[in-house]
């Protein structure tokens, strides 16, 4: 048997399920969109798109909750300038399409429709960063169950202090279908599943959390028993650190971020304020300043959608191109922005491979994939060594960003108190206060343990969300300002 290119084999997957039941061909979809240019748009798009999501929840001992969802439908754009016109709908007939594409077109200024020739097919290039496997399909409903009932058997046998635990098993199959108006075609099928693990634990009246957590795009065979293990060891000690924490100390002191899931600061401070809508706008702290530097010397950040089987991954983002390695800030100087295509047009530039989109009913802009800073030479025990007094904040819950400003403001989830280079006890009420751009300037120490997140990232944007990735190595910044409650 002779296997079909991946790319192809996406674009027949994608044709079987969201074209052939509805009577649709790829003629069907280059007619739709000639009747959008024959109104004189600058781009326009078809995105077609049917989502499996299915959902366990453990909590006081038993699977509470089971949920499963299907949703399909498509989103019909047009652009115009700054301008755009959307429809979408969860009807899937010709008839349907037609009228979708006929109403978006009046966005343009031109009156009198002109004929346009029907572009011909081409299909995009794109890459095969993960299998084309049912993540749902991929484990039975017993199997589930047993998986959750076994985080909260081996949380409470690591600990007597645990108190509660809740669990949380998610898979997701996503078949996306793009059409452009220059005729290009493009698919994906993307799984994604996660495991998350929240311990309570109790002692002498007080009580205190911990999280973990992960997942990619695999089946959810991956939730080996040593990765559980894993996920429960962290949140059992995360939870049992904090029952000895203290008051967090307050004021201007010294802040060293520990690698991995603490790169959720760069993304929250940074990231979004890299975004190719805002900077077009002029509305972020980082307008205007390609070739300036705007960090220290050896930061580097990148926003990269092309690392196997990662969570902000993608074959193809939700226009159709190709998703990229974008190098935003090369040791210290600002070297682009991410892009989707409507906001690379407007400034001149190529698409990043970042537009994305929540689902059909959404319209894409600017978004992360796997964004994180690449390591240094330092080794992470001597940066916080380094530190005479100051925080050492290896884990982090919620925060707020400013884009305009760059201002942002964090809660530490995990954080010790470090004097004259040794830790002396965990902390509670942490909450970092700064401006993204010029905490990229205090960053001092560099950490060669560079490390991505384990696969637990959602971003919100204007209402929407997306899965991303975060990472970075041990960071010493210089001067923080630290909100505590001591």
């Amino acid at each position: 048997m002779i296997a079909r290119e991946p790319t192809l084999a996406r674009l027949a997957t994608a044709e079987q399920l969201l074209l052939e039941p509805f009577g649709l061909t790829t003629a069907h979809l280059h007619q739709a969109l000639a009747e959008i240019r024959s109104h004189g748009v600058d781009d326009a798009d078809l995105y077609f798109q049917a989502t499996r999501n299915e959902g366990w929840s453990l909590e006081e001992g038993i699977v509470k909750t089971g949920s499963f969802h299907i949703e399909q439908g498509v989103g019909v754009r047009a652009v115009s300038g700054e301008k755009t016109a959307f429809a979408y709908s969860d009807d899937l007939s010709w008839e349907s399409l037609l009228d979708a594409a006929r109403t978006v077109r009046s966005i343009s200024g031109q009156g009198q429709a002109k004929k346009v020739k029907v572009k011909a097919s081409r299909v995009a290039k794109s890459r095969s960063l993960y299998a084309d496997v049912d993540p749902i399909a991929s484990m039975d409903s017993t199997t589930k169950v047993a998986l959750l009932e076994k985080v909260e058997r081996l949380a409470k046998a690591k600990d007597p202090r645990v108190a509660q635990v809740m669990a949380g098993l998610a898979a997701e199959h996503d078949v996306v279908l793009v059409a452009r108006a220059d005729g290009t075609l493009a698919a994906d099928v993307r799984p994604l599943i996660r495991l998350s693990v929240t311990v309570i634990a109790e002692q002498n009246g007080r009580r205190e959390m911990g999280n973990s957590g992960g997942g990619g795009r695999f089946g959810l065979a991956y939730f080996d028993d040593a990765m559980v293990q894993s996920y429960v060891d962290e949140a059992v000690e995360q939870a049992l650190t904090n029952l000895e924490s203290r008051p967090a100390p307050a004021g201007e002191m010294v802040v060293v971020l520990g690698s991995g899931w603490p790169g959720i600061l760069l993304h929250e401070a940074v990231g979004h304020g890299l975004e190719g809508d805002f900077n077009r706008k002029g509305s972020s702290a980082f307008a205007g300043r390609i070739g300036q530097r705007v960090a220290a010397k050896g930061v580097t950040v990148l926003d990269d959608g092309t690392i196997a089987d990662r969570r902000g991954s993608l074959n193809i983002d939700d226009e159709g191109h190709v998703s990229q390695r974008n190098v935003l800030i090369e040791d210290g100087i600002l070297r682009g922005y991410i892009q989707d295509a409507m906001n690379a047009r407007l400034m001149g530039v190529k698409p990043t491979g970042n537009g994305r989109r929540e689902s059909y009913a959404h319209t894409p802009m600017p978004r992360m994939t796997n964004t994180y800073m690449l390591g240094g030479d330092k080794d992470p025990d001597e940066i916080v060594a380094s530190i005479k007094k100051g925080l050492y904040a290896t884990n982090f819950g919620g925060g707020q960003v400013d884009i305009t400003s760059g201002k942002f403001v964090f809660s530490a989830s995990q954080a010790f108190w470090v004097e004259n280079g040794k830790i002396q006890y965990p902390v509670k009420g942490a909450t970092l206060v700064g401006n993204g751009p010029d905490a990229l300037t205090r960053v001092s120490m560099i950490g060669n343990d560079m490390r991505l997140d384990t696969g637990v990232g959602t971003c919100g944007k204007e209402g929407q969300s997306v899965p991303v990735g975060v990472g970075q190595p041990t960071l010493r910044i210089e001067a923080l300002t630290v909100g505590g409650t001591a």
